[in-house]
């Protein structure tokens, strides 16, 4: 189920197309990629959230990742 947003989707897409693109200069293979973004949004929640909150929020986040992952066969 899509959840809204209080940001754009131009905002959210242009800031995806920037570190997409930050990912392909350097040639980052797709396990180094996923490594370094996990590696942000655990410094992201480690700093800027409280801890109270931290793992429930990295909770929310993980089952959101979950439900936009396809079964299909692309790649």
């Amino acid at each position: 189920m899509p959840q809204s947003s209080r940001y754009s989707d131009a905002r959210v897409e242009q800031l995806l197309a920037q570190l997409a693109q930050v990912l392909e200069k350097d040639k980052a293979p797709t396990d180094l990629s996923l490594m370094v973004l996990g590696n942000m949004v655990t410094n992201l929640i480690n700093t800027d959230i409280a801890p109270a909150q931290r793992r429930s929020l990295a909770r929310s986040f993980a089952e959101a990742m979950q439900s936009s992952v396809r079964d299909d066969n692309a790649h």
